[in-house]
């Protein structure tokens, strides 16, 4: 039987083909959705870059997104996941670009790639599969949404405390009805309600920020119609070891949260993750990382935000990815229609994540319930979901490798699952010691 006929999940399966309207309709849900525009603008803005750069990292990741996102659906991993740049990487990018470092960070990002490439198609990535039980699946998948909601909050509130626009009653009016109507009509909604409740909320979310005056449409008016990225505009790649490891570090979330991300999708649609999907994704992803590096781009991973949206509308179909990526490269070299998604305040950004991300929470809680019920599982959860909440507040301060790593949750999360896991339950079966039920 065809997937989306088995599927219990989702309404319209992997390989449906949706009219052409309604493809359009559904691939604009997951440009915005996904926030491939919004990483490049903060990181631009954090640095100080120069409008010329500004505009060239936003066109290098748009560009990247798109091809990635394209080639994915249709010839590699063929699952419907949205490609875009990684926040694992937002502040290295930042402290690298205020140090004058981003040639060196572009270097670094181009060695990672090649690295992981190498341990792509030599089959090595695929072999991590069987490391990812439902115990270490869902514990990384469930903190994905847990670290998605520092930024959504950030978005949805308006900042933080002293801030001022911090709850303010203009930005709460854009925040609030927004994510009560991806709410109310992914829940209650039927048909097209449900399955554009996304695109129906950024609409009304816009046209609300239209009457309080929070528009801005200056920002078309300075771009251009065309672009293309330029060829290492920091200048040749320069390599340096303190640059290197916290970008290789941060590859590795990466790579861990879309593995996540991958068998969240596939679950979703009853589809067997098997090692040539698994090989042929982080594949894709590399290649896209070393040109996105070359043109003054991100990395490219999987975006976990859009897998969340493929459970409230029930539309798990490649076809409106693959749309999604042919918009992404428009978007790319006509940085004027790029600059229409700029229009779109913070607060009304924040109240589209808010439901995505709390889908996420309970996407990986669905993969803990199928882990088999003893106390050692239990145990390793909870711990390594505790850490992974806990830690991050102690080291957000602390620079270098370290500082990286244990300011991560997802990689917290993920690296404590498995050293739990193989301790706790992998060593003592070879010693034919069976853990307490």
């Amino acid at each position: 039987m065809e997937a989306e006929r088995i599927n219990n999940s989702l309404e319209v399966g992997v390989d449906t083909k949706l009219p052409p309207a309604k493809g359009i309709l559904y691939g604009l849900q997951h440009v915005f959705v996904s926030n491939v525009w919004l990483d490049p603008i903060f990181v631009a803005a954090m640095i100080g870059l120069p409008l010329s750069l500004s505009a060239n990292i936003v066109n290098a990741i748009f560009i990247s997104a798109g091809l990635v996102t394209l080639v994915q659906a249709t010839k590699l991993v063929r699952l419907p996941i949205v490609q875009g740049p990684s926040a694992a990487f937002d502040s290295i990018m930042i402290s690298a670009g205020k140090a004058n470092g981003l040639a060196a960070a572009s270097g670094s990002i181009f060695l990672s790639a090649i690295i992981f490439f190498i341990l792509s198609i030599t089959g090595v990535i695929g072999k991590l599969k069987a490391l990812f039980t439902p115990v270490i699946s869902g514990t990384v998948i469930f903190i994905v949404g847990i670290s998605l909601s520092s930024f959504t909050l950030f978005e949805f509130l308006g900042g933080t405390p002293g801030m001022a626009t911090f709850a303010k009653p203009t930005t709460l009016l854009m925040s609030i009805p927004t994510a009560a109507i991806v709410v109310l009509l992914s829940l209650f909604g039927k048909g097209t309600l449900k399955s554009f409740s996304f695109l129906i909320a950024l609409v009304i979310g816009d046209i609300i920020a239209f009457c309080l005056g929070k528009t801005n449409f200056s920002a078309i008016a300075d771009k251009d119609w065309f672009g293309l990225p330029q060829f290492l505009p920091y200048g040749h790649l320069a390599f340096h070891w303190s640059t290197f490891i916290p970008f290789f570090v941060a590859y590795l979330v990466a790579v861990i949260e879309a593995m996540g991300v991958y068998q969240a999708s596939a679950e979703m649609l009853k589809i067997d993750l098997d090692s040539k999907r698994i090989r042929n994704g982080f594949a894709g992803e590399a290649g896209g990382s070393l040109l996105s590096s070359l043109i003054g781009g991100f990395p490219t991973t999987a975006y976990a935000q859009n897998v969340g949206l493929l459970r409230l509308t029930g539309v798990g179909s490649r076809q409106p990815v693959m749309i999604a990526g042919i918009i992404f490269l428009f978007l790319g070299f006509v940085p004027k229609a790029g600059a229409l998604l700029a229009l779109t305040p913070d607060a009304v950004v924040g109240g589209i994540f808010l439901p995505a991300a709390a889908s996420l929470i309970f996407t990986g809680v669905s993969l803990i319930e199928k882990m088999e019920k003893t106390d050692t599982n239990y145990m390793i959860t909870g711990l390594s979901i505790l850490l992974a909440v806990s830690l991050p507040t102690y080291f957000k301060d602390v620079k270098g490798t370290v500082g990286t790593f244990l300011s991560n949750s997802i990689l917290i999360a993920a690296f404590s699952s498995i050293i739990l896991h193989v301790v706790l339950i992998n060593i003592p079966r070879l010693f034919g010691k069976e853990t307490s039920k």
